[in-house]
C-alpha cells in the first residue's frame, strides 16, 4: 500500500470545511487498494464532535499564532479554509493575517508540499464586475473581514498556495447568502431593478469537489490565484424566484430601483448594509471556468440544483432566526 496522504484542514466546522471534510472523508472511505490513502487532520479551537469523519484533532486557533505550532507536522497537504467575517477590524486581522502568516511558515517548516487557501471575490469590492478575469481590476474591499482576506492571501502566495476566491456559495449551512435575501425582501417588499443583476455562485458541494481535487494535486501550481465560482452566472431573479418555488422566501411581485429600496432598507432598519446589497443588486460575476479546466473537474449542471436538498435546512434555519 502506497504510503498515507496528510492532510490538515482549518475551517473544518465552518459551512464550507465542513463540507470538504465530507468530501474528503467520502474519498478516504471509498477509495480501494489502489486509490488514496489518506489521513484526515482537522485543527481547531475545540475537539470534533463524535462522529466527525476526521482521524486526528489538533488544537489551534488562528488568533494565538503559538498554539499552530506543530500544527503541520508530517502534512502533504494544508487546506486553509479558516476565516474571520465579523466587523471588527482587529479580530480580522488577528486571524486573517496574523493567523495566517504564521500557518504558512508552519506549513513551510514541515514541508507541506500542497496548499490550498480559501479567500473571497469580495475582495474586489463594488461593482458592477462582468465576467472579469483575475485582479483584471484592482482589488477595492470594502469592509474588515474583505479586506484583511485580502491581506492575508500575501503570506499564503508566498508559500505556494493555490488561492481560491469564491463569490457566493448556496447550500445548507449557509447562514449569509440566502438569510440576508430573505432581510431584504422583507424589508424592500419588492426585487431590485428586476433582479437583473447576473452573480457568480458555487454550491458548496461542488466547491467542496473543486477543492479537494486541488488538494490531491490536480491543476495549477501553487503561488497563483483563481475564480471560483460556476463558471456560468445566476440572475438573480432566477435565484430568488427557485427559493420562493421552494417555499424558502416569500413570493414577491413588485420591483424597485436600487435607490428606492436604499431608501426602504434604511427606514425599516434592515441589518444587511448597502455594501451588501450591492452585491446582490448588481453584477458581479466573474470568469471562474479556468480553475475548473486546470483541475479536470466538471463544475456540474449550475448552483441552483442543490437546491432542492437544501431547501428543509434554509426554511427551518429562517424559522428560527
Amino acid at each position: 500500500m502506497a504510503e498515507p496522504q496528510r492532510l490538515v484542514i482549518t475551517g473544518a466546522t465552518g459551512f464550507i470545511g465542513s463540507a470538504v471534510l465530507a468530501e474528503l472523508a467520502c474519498i478516504r472511505d471509498g477509495a480501494g487498494p489502489e486509490g488514496p490513502h489518506l489521513v484526515l487532520r482537522t485543527v481547531g479551537r475545540a475537539a470534533p464532535e463524535a462522529g466527525r469523519p476526521a482521524d486526528e484533532w489538533r488544537r489551534g486557533d488562528l488568533s494565538d499564532p503559538e498554539s499552530l505550532r506543530g500544527s503541520c507536522e508530517g502534512a502533504d497537504v494544508l487546506l486553509h479554509l479558516a476565516s474571520q467575517v465579523g466587523s471588527d477590524e482587529g479580530e480580522c486581522a488577528a486571524v486573517n493575517i496574523g493567523g495566517t502568516a504564521a500557518l504558512m511558515a508552519e506549513a513551510r517548516a514541515a514541508g507541506v508540499r500542497r496548499i490550498v487557501h480559501l479567500s473571497t471575490s469580495a475582495v474586489y469590492g463594488r461593482g458592477p464586475h462582468r465576467g472579469m478575469t483575475v485582479n483584471a481590476v484592482v482589488p477595492a474591499p470594502q469592509s474588515p473581514a474583505s479586506r484583511t482576506r485580502l491581506a492575508g492571501e500575501g503570506p499564503a502566495l508566498a508559500a505556494g498556495a493555490v488561492v481560491l476566491r469564491p463569490g457566493l456559495v448556496i447550500g445548507a449551512g449557509d447562514r449569509w447568502l440566502v438569510p440576508a435575501l430573505d432581510q431584504l425582501l422583507g424589508a424592500t417588499g419588492a426585487l431590485w431593478e428586476g433582479g437583473r443583476a447576473l452573480l457568480s455562485v458555487v454550491a458548496v458541494r461542488d466547491l467542496a469537489r473543486l477543492i479537494a481535487r486541488l488538494a490531491l494535486g490536480a491543476g495549477p501550481a501553487g503561488g497563483t490565484v483563481w475564480h471560483a465560482s460556476h463558471p456560468v452566472p445566476v440572475r438573480a431573479a432566477d435565484l430568488v424566484g427557485a427559493l420562493v418555488a421552494r417555499g424558502v422566501l416569500p413570493p414577491v411581485d413588485a420591483h424597485l430601483s436600487e435607490a428606492e429600496c436604499l431608501e426602504r432598507m434604511a427606514a425599516s432598519g434592515c441589518r444587511v448594509g448597502p455594501n451588501q446589497f450591492r452585491l446582490v443588486a448588481q453584477d458581479h460575476w466573474y470568469d471562474s471556468a479556468p480553475v475548473w479546466d486546470a483541475a479536470d473537474c466538471p463544475p456540474g449542471p449550475g448552483p441552483l440544483t442543490c437546491l432542492d436538498e437544501a431547501a428543509p435546512w434554509y426554511r427551518e434555519f429562517l424559522a428560527r432566526v
